[in-house]
């Protein structure tokens, strides 16, 4: 077969795991140009991205999804598999966004590293995160997916605790480790099911078979892999690590809430559409996970005065919004997957716009000690405020052709479902208006409140032209993918949609939305930007205290699974000590004791074996004697 486009997306994966690797080879003599090399891996492979979706655009929709064999990979006689890639609209639609901000956040990060000595370690690990989430959602297996699936863990705790010097940053990096590897528990036991069930792995195998399978296999499998998603994308009850994760850079955090790791989760959902198609049941634990998920983020961001866990927190809670979306068919998936996007762009520039803001105030992120710094960096204002804007959903901005039409869809359907999950995720809209209001207001609008001896200032162009980029999406992204047709784009990959009427009229739901989004807003305002802001937080309750901790969420972990798992290991301990080993030390001690007996008889005296001969001999003639009696 010749070289076609799409044959050559493999390169999208190994520029930038090359890359990694040469700069984690060469060492020290690479600093000088290591973060050069780091930008370019990430721009060739969006270089070579824009082919492959070029040429696969140029087809008709029944011809986009394309397979791609690489090599042979497993053939144990009784199971082969080959690794390979799936070059479709919706791996398409992952590689773009990867690759396009993931090249905006390494220019920002030459800047934003500058002074660091292990910039160059930093770049690799950033191109081996974003080499891993390439592999995942190219790979046309769920194994070879399983590889990319590691690879980001890895990458995530490299990264995370990349100043690991400090123990807090040390512990949080292995926390999220952990968490993760929860998750992977659920993976492995859906590959399992699946191998047992459809006899392969490839996506073709196990999604061409899914309608074949009983409803309590389909439900095992979907379960499994909500697990699996729901410690990737930092979902209910998996989603403890992910404020935690904010130890790394900032640029870190931009690329983990925007373009990476905790995307992956919603990939592995929508991707296994088929199997929920299933299962009602977990397609209906996906969407209630979400509506847990996307309600729990937008309460606790509420409580943060901590602007990079206000940010982290609004990620949990969007993706929340896309799980939700995810769970009620391909409609909800395809707009899961635009929101995915549009979020890709204005979640990274609200982060990077937050990494703006630290470089200026000495690296300080406690909103409580800022306040108007829109007089002194215009650049990171602007920008900021598209983002904003974007997630809050407001007209023509990206957030609202995406966000708002998940609220739509989440009124579709039957019996309680469509009001109970359209209401929360309504409420979760003015929740989400509230809080990002708040950290916008308190860093950027109102009295000044940071130290004396600060000097805010407007970061440099490496920093600011990425967020002004990211802005225009921002601004933009959702009316030119609706205007597209994306949705119908996605349709060769999650499946042709039914339209469906809401419960109520689509008109009123958006005016609904709206009404709470600006009555968010106006409460935020009031609240942080006409008051004075305290620079100290208030005395709180105990409910407002349990906001502030996350719903004591570690707590809960600490008793529901580290303390059980520190007893099993305890139990394992001693049984291994004195059940096991006992046992191999009781043999011991009675084979030394035996012998110390036996050695009593071969003392070498010459003497005493005539005595024990004649005592023998005496012995066996008294046992003669006395048979003959």
């Amino acid at each position: 077969m010749g070289v076609t486009p799409e044959s050559l997306m493999g390169l999208v994966i190994v520029l930038p795991l090359a890359s990694a690797a040469l700069l984690l080879l060469a060492g020290r003599a690479a600093d000088r140009w290591g973060h050069l090399l780091g930008v370019f891996a990430p721009a060739a492979s969006l270089l070579v991205a824009l082919v492959g979706l070029v040429s696969v655009l140029g087809r008709d929709a029944a011809d986009r999804v394309i397979d791609v064999h690489l090599f042979d990979w497993i053939d144990t006689g009784g199971f082969s598999l080959a690794a390979g890639l799936r070059v479709d609209p919706l791996s398409l639609s992952f590689v773009a966004l990867v690759t396009f901000v993931g090249t905006l956040i390494h220019v920002y990060s030459v800047a934003y590293m500058a002074k660091d000595p292990d910039r160059r370690r930093f770049f690799a690990y950033l191109n081996l995160f974003v080499a891993a989430m390439l592999l995942l959602v190219l790979a046309d297996s769920y194994l070879l997916l399983f590889v990319g699936w590691e690879g980001v863990g890895l990458a995530s705790y490299l990264l995370i605790g990349f100043w690991n010097d400090r123990p807090d940053y040390a512990l949080a990096a292995k926390k999220a480790f952990i968490a993760n590897r929860i998750g992977d528990v659920g993976l492995i036991l859906a590959m399992a099911f699946m191998l047992k069930q459809t006899g392969g792995l490839t996506f073709a195998e196990v999604l061409g078979k899914a309608p074949d399978l009983s409803e309590s296999w389909a439900l095992g499998i979907g379960l499994a892999l909500l697990l699996a998603a729901c410690g990737k994308s930092a979902q209910f009850p998996l989603q403890s690590w992910l404020g935690d994760a904010m130890a790394g850079p900032t640029p870190v955090s931009a690329l983990i809430h925007a373009a990476t790791m905790v995307t992956a989760g919603v990939y592995l959902i929508v991707r296994s559409g088929p199997l929920y198609a299933a299962t009602e049941g977990a397609r209906l634990a996906v969407a209630i996970v979400g509506a847990i998920t996307l309600l729990f983020g937008a309460i606790v961001g509420s409580a943060k005065d901590d602007m990079k866990k206000v940010l982290a927190a609004s990620t949990m809670s969007q993706i929340g919004y896309m799980m939700l979306a995810a769970g009620l068919g391909p409609i909800g998936a395809a707009f899961a997957i635009l929101h995915l996007l549009t979020h890709g762009f204005f979640k990274a520039g609200l982060f990077l716009g937050a990494g703006s803001v630290m470089h200026a105030m000495n690296d300080g992120v406690n909103i409580r000690r800022m306040g108007g710094l829109a007089g002194v960096m215009k650049v990171t204002w602007a920008t900021f405020m598209m983002g904003w804007l974007a997630i809050l959903g407001i007209p023509p901005f990206a957030g609202f052709w995406s966000k708002d039409k998940i609220i739509e869809t989440a009124f579709i359907g039957e019996g309680w479902q469509p009001w109970v999950l359209g209401t929360i995720a309504l409420l979760g809209a003015g929740i989400t208006a509230f809080y990002m209001s708040r950290l916008f207001f308190s860093v950027f609008h109102g009295k000044a409140r940071w130290d004396a001896d600060l000097h805010p200032h407007e970061s440099s162009r490496l920093m600011t032209w990425p967020m002004a980029v990211l802005a225009l999406g921002s601004v933009c992204l959702g009316w030119v993918l609706a205007l597209v047709g994306f949705t119908t784009w996605l349709e060769p990959s999650i499946g042709h949609a039914e339209e469906a009427a809401p419960v109520l009229a689509a008109p009123i739901i958006t005016a609904a939305t709206l009404l709470l989004v600006v009555a968010g807003a106006a409460a935020a305002w009031r609240l942080f930007a006409v008051r004075e802001v305290a620079v100290l937080p208030p005395a709180a309750g105990p409910v407002v205290r349990a906001v502030r901790a996350d719903f004591h969420q570690d707590s809960v972990n600490d008793l529901v699974l580290v303390k059980p798992g520190q007893a099993l290991a305890t139990g394992v301990a001693l049984t291994d000590t004195y059940a096991v080993d006992g046992a191999v030390r009781g043999v011991g001690w009675l084979t030394i004791g035996v012998g110390r007996v036996v050695r009593l008889a071969h003392n070498g005296n010459v003497r005493s074996y005539a005595a024990i001969m004649t005592v023998g001999v005496m012995v066996l003639v008294a046992i003669v004697f006395a048979g003959g009696l």
